[in-house]
């Protein structure tokens, strides 16, 4: 482990937040969030092998080691995506740091089990986007891109940002893609995030096309420390297609912490 080798950007002063971005891109998709979220500390992660970080090796607890051990402070930790599986598993492994959890667009097992009825994303999706990094590394990317902001009324423009953002750092190491693809496939926190005790605001799209609308019901309940926020209209990145209504939701909860 060598949490040196990562970049992170800390912007602001106040409550101390880390963002961890998803698979494929890197924190600067968070650049439209920088003012809206300026009374805080906020710690923005380009997770190992994304962006300016180098690559580390290991699986998903060699990430969160890297950055607990660079970011020790308590705080809220912001996951989107492949970022809130990463962020889930800082909470078990690190309760002390992790003062309160929020996950976008994510969950807690992203591959569809069909034996046991959980939805998500089909195996043969994630086998493909393995196929296809190993010829084409911009290819995939862009596909992976246009899945996230597909259902959104605003697809277009939500692609066009999101490839600004993304195309402004270096694209991510193979090695890293691979180990991202890799933490979709198998990691399964569905038995773990039960013993998640500090307070968690879940974000979802119910337009997304990579977390579908039947997983928030099959999330653990409990409306002292759980909550869900549902954006109607939003698909897999609703901090882009629907910034305003993210944020209401996003401080609103922070505020009440």
């Amino acid at each position: 482990m060598n949490s040196s080798s990562l970049h992170i950007e800390s912007i602001g002063q106040g409550r101390e937040i880390v963002m961890l971005h998803g698979w494929g891109v890197n924190s600067a998709v968070f650049t439209p969030l920088h003012s809206a979220l300026s009374q805080y500390r906020v710690h923005y992660v380009d997770l190992p092998g994304f962006g300016h970080s180098a690559t580390i090796e290991g699986d998903i607890d060699s990430w969160v080691d890297a950055i607990a051990d660079r970011l020790t402070n308590e705080a809220i930790w912001v996951g989107w995506s492949l970022g809130g599986l990463v962020a889930t598993r800082a909470a078990l492994r690190y309760p002390n740091q992790v003062r309160g959890l929020v996950t976008i667009a994510s969950s807690p097992c992203f591959m569809a089990r069909e034996e046991e009825s959980w939805p998500g994303i089909p195996p043969q999706i994630l086998s493909d986007f393995g196929k296809l990094l190993e010829n084409d590394l911009s290819k995939t990317i862009e596909r992976f891109l246009a899945i996230q902001a597909m259902g959104s009324v605003t697809a277009k423009e939500d692609i066009k940002q999101l490839r600004a953002l993304v195309l402004s750092r270096p694209i991510p190491e193979t090695t890293a893609l691979v180990q991202g693809l890799d933490m979709l496939k198998h990691v399964d926190l569905r038995s773990q995030i039960t013993k998640i005790e500090q307070p968690w605001l879940r974000i979802w799209g119910r337009l997304d096309g990579l977390v579908p609308r039947r997983v928030p019901p099959l999330m653990p309940k409990d409306e002292q420390r759980y909550q869900d926020l549902l954006l109607q209209k939003a698909s897999h990145a609703p901090f882009i297609s629907h910034k305003d209504e993210f944020i209401t939701g996003l401080v609103s909860w922070i505020e009440t912490l």
